[in-house]
């Protein structure tokens, strides 16, 4: 294909594909190719068929007046006989009858009443939505997609950042940088779910007010490449780039940056702050992970890790921090490595890995249920849901075509977006629905309570 053809290809596909509009055409459910009965000829009694479709035709149509007796002989006959059937074609196998374990006499169901087992939660195996996502970059190292506490969706794609409101699920477009800036690299919502930090393959990071669309401000003089990773923990931004530093920049002040961390000999691909903010956890493509400890930072030298943890033996990007362990930590290794680690990060101790089988490239954790939630490219590029401590596999959701490289969660933790190779960004009703919080009690308010006091 030469340069021309190619250029019109791309502005073809450029004009044919909406950045986040909804794939109604490609997505797939449980109803699609529904129009087809095809019998189940196992299921078939092919002797009764013939009989309905020939002899029991003939008797129907021949049938005289006949004595009672002989009526009720026939219905009887038919009955024992299993004639009464209306139905000659099955289209699936009857279900088998249920085995009782226990005589009904031998139950002491009645005496001693069990507590009602919890029921078990329908996992859909298929994305409730699909949205394009045209020029998302496929690059592992890099963290393209953040879902803000205002219910708002940021993701990068090429040199442009798009807002998708959850709410309306109405798009906007943040920002486009110049070509020589980008492309986007990283992308990550503070807090408040109102200000957003954008890395930049050029090293900086540019701080915007989603509300009114406009840049706060830019840093500069963080790193001397890409910034792939960002983390927030109050007014301080994390950051961590391709050279191998990780850098915290208190936003509210000018000379922004506090803290270095120097530990990490490649690119820092992975940062995560715990639910404390006390502890950083950082993975890089040197296949590391460090543990920094706040209260050890020091603003005049490099700060000194807590813990560095080399089990890994692949790049580690997935990391998550346990909502009911303050100090369990699970990574994720990439393609040569393919375990889900998990650690205690008070001591340092891995306490359990698992072989997943292929390139672990996100790791979200439930906030209703003791689960987790892994991506992965190779070869199924699938989403793999896991109960812990026990590990095992609750369900597996497939779709994407290629690694489903960034994943990000809903803010009540009910629903996650994934992001993949494949532009496009889908969305997956995974953990369900949490529980209804117990209405508080009612206070007795005192009387007049709602008038103003005469002091």
């Amino acid at each position: 294909m030469d340069a021309g053809s190619l250029n019109s290809y791309s502005n073809l596909k450029g004009q044919s594909r909406c950045p986040l509009q909804e794939q109604l055409l490609h997505r797939k459910n449980s109803k699609e190719n529904m129009d087809r009965f095809i019998p189940n000829r196992s299921a078939m009694d092919f002797d009764y068929a013939h009989y309905m479709l020939t002899d029991g035709r003939k008797i129907k149509e021949n049938q005289t007046v006949c004595s009672p007796a002989r009526e009720a002989y026939r219905k009887q006959l038919a009955e024992t006989l299993n004639m009464n059937r209306t139905r000659i074609l099955a289209f699936k196998n009857k279900p088998p009858a249920p085995v009782e374990l226990f005589p009904s006499e031998h139950s002491t169901a009645s005496a001693h009443p069990t507590k009602s087992a919890k029921p078990r939660r329908h996992i859909p195996q298929s994305s409730e939505r699909t949205l394009d996502a045209p020029d998302l970059v496929d690059d592992f190292y890099l963290n393209l997609l953040d879902w803000g506490s205002s219910n708002v969706l940021a993701i990068a794609l090429g040199n442009t950042v798009y807002l998708w409101d959850a709410s309306d699920s109405s798009t906007s477009e943040l920002v486009t940088v110049d070509d020589e800036n980008g492309p986007v690299t990283s992308v990550g919502w503070a807090p408040d779910g109102r200000h957003i930090a954008i890395g930049l393959n050029n090293s900086e990071v540019q701080l915007w007010d989603s509300a009114s669309n406009r840049q706060l401000r830019t840093l500069r003089g963080c790193h001397r490449s890409r910034v792939g990773s960002m983390a927030w923990n109050n007014h301080i931004l994390t950051t961590g780039g391709m050279d191998g530093q990780i850098v915290n920049n208190d936003v509210r002040i000018r000379s922004h940056v506090v803290e270095t961390y120097r530990g990490h000999q490649q690119e820092v691909c992975g940062l995560k702050w715990s639910a404390s903010g006390q502890q950083l956890a950082s993975g890089g493509n040197d296949n590391v992970v460090h543990i920094w400890d706040r209260s050890m930072a020091s603003s005049n030298s490099s700060t000194q890790w807590l813990h560095r943890l080399e089990e890994h033996t692949s790049a580690v990007k997935a990391l998550a921090w346990c909502p009911f362990q303050s100090n369990l930590l699970a990574t994720g290794g990439g393609g040569g490595d393919r375990t889900i680690k998990f650690w205690n990060t008070h001591t340092g101790a891995c306490l359990n890995s698992v072989d997943t089988g292929s390139q672990v490239c996100s790791l979200l954790w439930s906030k209703n249920e003791r689960e987790l939630l892994s991506s992965h490219g190779f070869t199924q590029n699938q989403l793999t849901l896991w109960k812990y401590p026990s590990m095992v596999k609750m369900a597996e959701l497939t779709g994407h075509t290629s690694r489903a490289l960034y994943m990000a969660q809903s803010p009540d933790g009910c629903t996650v977006a994934s992001a993949a190779g494949d532009e496009t960004l889908r969305f997956w009703n995974v953990f369900g629905v949490p529980e209804v919080a117990k209405t508080a009690p009612k206070v007795n308010r005192e009387p007049f309570s709602q008038l103003n006091r005469i002091r």
